[in-house]
């Protein structure tokens, strides 16, 4: 996508006509098909990039025909599937070198971040550099979870926020709205993370390298639609180790004021 395909896109509200929202997939067909009639369905004048990772239920093609009805809809087909932080970072670079939205929004696409919040996040531009949709904020909350996630995502945001000095409550949230010239002062190149830990590295370089101004608003967590959840044993041990990476980073790289 260039600057000479974007859509020619009428004021919307909240900022939504300057905004795109990225989605990134893997065997989603199902829950795209809900999702993005939902969003546009409220924001008609935003526009959405989702970023497939060659999914063989056909994702990709679910998504080509769904925008011949919206076409503020593009996909972004990558080759194989690499992990939540590649298909981010990929699709960073892209809408930075490629497009010229003010502002960008990161979510699932299983139906757990719901379609309703975007305007409070696009509303909170007004007061800070990067929104987050926080579970851990007052009156934020996750919806029909077990016991032990409930103390794994309560724990792992706990232990990342001690070791990164981030005054975040929700550092494993992945429904963020970010400011393109936040975005474009950071550098995603040498992450290594490749699953969700790479949201607490993206808050991290947000905040320590690009002197971000993060603000949360609350959001109640859903339940997957459809498929299956991708957490797994690697992603948990990525989430362990990552924050010692960045503490380390952290002790040897002075905050940006």
């Amino acid at each position: 996508m260039s600057k000479a395909t974007l859509p020619r896109i009428g004021k919307g509200a909240h900022g939504a006509d300057t905004c795109l929202v990225l989605i990134p997939t893997y065997n989603e067909r199902e829950n795209i098909d809900l999702l993005l009639p939902a969003i546009f369905s409220l924001l008609p004048d935003i526009s959405i990039m989702v970023i497939d990772d060659a999914s063989p239920d056909g994702t990709g093609e679910r998504v080509t025909a769904l925008s011949r009805r919206y076409p503020n809809l593009r996909l972004h087909s990558r080759k194989a599937k690499e992990g939540l932080g590649k298909a981010y970072a990929d699709a960073f670079r892209k809408v930075l070198k490629e497009t010229d939205f003010r502002s960008v929004i990161t979510m699932d696409a299983d139906g757990s971040h719901d379609a309703r919040y975007l305007p409070a996040l696009l509303s909170g531009l007004a007061v800070a550099d990067v929104v987050v949709g926080s579970r851990y904020t007052s009156g934020g909350g996750v919806a029909n979870w077990e016991k032990w996630r409930r103390l794994l995502s309560r724990g792992g945001n706990l232990y990342a926020r001690l070791l990164t000095g981030l005054p975040i409550k929700d550092l494993t949230a992945g429904f963020i709205c970010m400011d393109r010239e936040a975005l474009a002062r950071i550098t995603l190149s040498d992450s290594e993370a490749s699953g969700y830990a790479f949201l607490i590295d993206l808050k991290f370089r947000l905040v320590h390298q690009g002197g971000a101004r993060i603000a949360e608003v609350p959001i109640v967590f859903g339940d997957r639609r459809h498929g299956e959840s991708k957490i797994s044993g690697h992603i948990i041990a990525e989430g362990l180790s990552v924050p010692l990476r960045l503490l380390a980073r952290r002790l040897g790289t002075p905050r940006r004021r």
